[in-house]
């Protein structure tokens, strides 16, 4: 059992005993119909020999699948004998969100993904955040975090990652994208990151990798293809697993592509509420002054749409995904090929 005396939440299985462990954390919620009510998070744990420790999470946002799916059929499928060293494995770790098919969490409305590292006595999102870093965290030598846009955008298929301060973690990030196997890999420094998950496996000098799979508020066919294999893939590169990573791309590319976004002339944001026209998709090649899309006024005939421009050359990371969209809504995220002098600046 794990525990720790400043977390409300219960681990039910021993991330340390030996085999595969399943169970659940018991997140408590307190709700009219159940005053000592608990949620149920499913949580699986292989361990066999000495080697790292692998966390897999999916879920952190209930609207994005494919590391949800993956993640589940992992966690179904992994032989403790197949392994040396620990993988844990949380698919669907915002459980209320999940249920709920929604990016925030329906019991306190927030973004879980916007609440590290936590606190223990706040809310429910605040909470589990809390337990993922002072329970988890600790035990743990790589981190992947699987996401996609879900209803809020589309992504090209990638994997993420800040830049680190740190070179040889840094390297060594850069080294998992590309066993990840994804046809992008994208170092960015984005809009509000301080209080995300990978922040805070940053912060523990931890290796952290993010994805983003796909969007549109759908299971993408090939995100979750990627994702499948990737997961393995990472378990070769660390060892854990025979075999050597397979990074082949349908497009006939060999290896991932590292890409950038450094600043913020890689965001177009919407400069007043509308109904967004893209003019491109995602993994579109882009030009500094080309037209991203318009802006329409419909409820107004007589209103012309606004133009919206993309502020650098490169290639559509992430496209807008409701058609209507508010006032600063990123609705255009440029990514560029990766250049290690113009990032350390």
């Amino acid at each position: 059992m794990v525990t720790v005396a400043e977390s409300r939440i219960r681990c039910e299985i021993d991330l340390d005993a030996p085999g595969r462990q399943v169970g659940y954390l018991k997140a408590p919620l307190s709700r009219n119909t159940s005053g000592w009510g608990t949620v149920e998070i499913p949580i699986v744990c292989v361990r066999n020999g000495a080697g790292p420790t692998v966390l897999f999470t999916g879920g952190v946002h209930g609207d994005e699948y494919e590391g949800q799916i993956a993640i589940s059929r992992l966690a179904r499928s992994l032989d403790a004998a197949a392994i040396q060293g620990r993988v844990i494995m949380i698919p669907a770790l915002n459980i209320p969100a999940v249920m709920n098919d929604t990016r925030l969490s329906p019991v306190d409305n927030r973004d879980m993904n916007r609440c590290f590292p936590g606190n223990p006595r706040g809310t429910f999102s605040e909470m589990l955040a809390h337990f993922v870093d002072a329970v988890l965290l600790p035990h743990v030598d790589i981190s992947i975090d699987l996401h996609t846009a879900g209803h809020s955008g589309d992504s090209a298929l990638s994997t993420n990652m800040h830049y680190v301060a740190d070179v040889g973690l840094r390297e060594r990030t850069m080294a998992a994208a590309a066993a990840f196997g994804a046809p992008y890999n994208v170092v960015f420094w984005g809009v509000d990151e301080g209080a995300t998950l990978t922040s805070s496996v940053e912060r523990r000098g931890i290796l952290s990798l993010g994805t983003e799979l796909g969007g549109w508020g759908r299971v993408n066919v090939e995100g979750v293809r990627i994702a499948d294999r990737a997961l393995l893939n990472i378990l070769k590169h660390f060892k854990l697993m025979e075999g050597s990573p397979d990074t082949r791309q349908r497009d006939g590319a060999q290896a991932t592509r590292h890409m950038m976004v450094r600043n913020a002339a890689g965001y177009s944001f919407a400069p007043s509420g509308g109904l967004f026209e893209p003019k491109n998709i995602v993994g579109d090649i882009c030009r500094a002054g080309e037209l991203a899309g318009l802006l329409h006024f419909v409820e107004d005939v007589d209103r012309p749409p606004i133009e919206v421009r993309y502020r650098l050359d490169g290639v559509l990371w992430m496209s807008a995904g409701p058609g209507r969209v508010q006032r600063g809504d990123a609705v255009a995220v440029v990514m560029e090929d990766y250049d290690e002098t113009r990032a350390a600046q």
